[in-house]
């Protein structure tokens, strides 16, 4: 299993030789509500479109998820799977190879690569967006992916997890509290998933921020604490904290 990192949520999985381009955030500004006085994001680099791609797959229907410059700029004839507010999104854009998937659903990619949808991130007092568990069909391998740090007690049903991308730093707004949670919710889904690996997601890559919610936010927690803190559970996941544009061959034992 490969996993390369776009920066933001973005990336690129590489499993049972089809090539998942998840979340992607890869061309123009990153930009909430079209108000760049209040979030605004860069890339500080240009970020090549991935070729090749077999299944764009889109967790939450919010701009650092369903980026639409991005998807105006890829092939609308992709298959996407997403949660159902991210699939209003690429039908208004024109997709028309679009699975949407509730809690608890699956879709097979070309028999090899099973997509189930999970309970994430509460958007708003009724909305819960998708994480998604992927499982190889042929090797077994598995991934967990939630990128706001919000992990349904339910995911221990399906433990162990061979990899999980999710949170490891959380972001706090004042008076609201965590709106990215790290540390403590990535330590809790180790102890349920038992993963090999964990590779950090949301708050890093190749990125410059501005705007009035960049500067109310505060980070909270680092890998290497991170690290500290699966040593004294006595977990032997590995994190890891990506870097921009690098791809990591994850070798999963049996």
């Amino acid at each position: 299993m490969n996993l390369t990192y776009l920066d933001s949520n973005s990336w690129l999985i590489e499993i049972e030789d089809q090539r998942i381009l998840l979340d992607p955030w890869i061309v123009g500004k990153l930009v909430f509500g079209n108000l760049p006085w209040l979030f605004l994001g860069k890339k500080n680099k240009p970020t090549p479109i991935p070729e090749n791609i077999d299944l764009i797959l889109l967790s939450q229907g919010l701009e650092d998820h369903a980026h639409t410059p991005t998807l105006k700029e890829l092939d609308h004839n992709i298959p996407v799977v997403a949660s159902p507010n991210a699939t209003k999104v690429v039908q208004e854009l024109g997709y028309t190879n679009v699975t949407c998937l509730d809690h608890g659903e699956s879709f097979t990619l070309a028999d090899r690569v099973e997509i189930k949808a999970v309970p994430g991130s509460p958007i708003g007092p009724t909305l819960v967006e998708n994480g998604y568990i992927l499982r190889g069909l042929t090797t077994q391998k598995t991934l967990y992916y939630e990128p706001h740090g919000y992990h349904s007690p339910s995911l221990q049903e399906v433990a162990p997890i061979d990899v999980v991308v999710t949170p490891i730093i959380s972001l706090k707004l004042p008076l609201v509290g965590a709106i990215i949670k790290g540390q403590k919710s990535a330590l809790e889904v180790c102890q349920w998933l038992k993963p090999q690996f964990i590779l950090s997601t949301a708050a890093g890559g190749d990125v410059s921020f501005e705007g009035l919610l960049i500067s109310l936010l505060k980070e909270e927690g680092s890998v290497q604490n991170f690290k500290s803190l699966l040593e004294k559970n006595k977990l032997t996941t590995k994190a890891i904290a990506p870097q921009s544009g690098e791809t990591y061959q994850l070798e999963i034992k049996s």
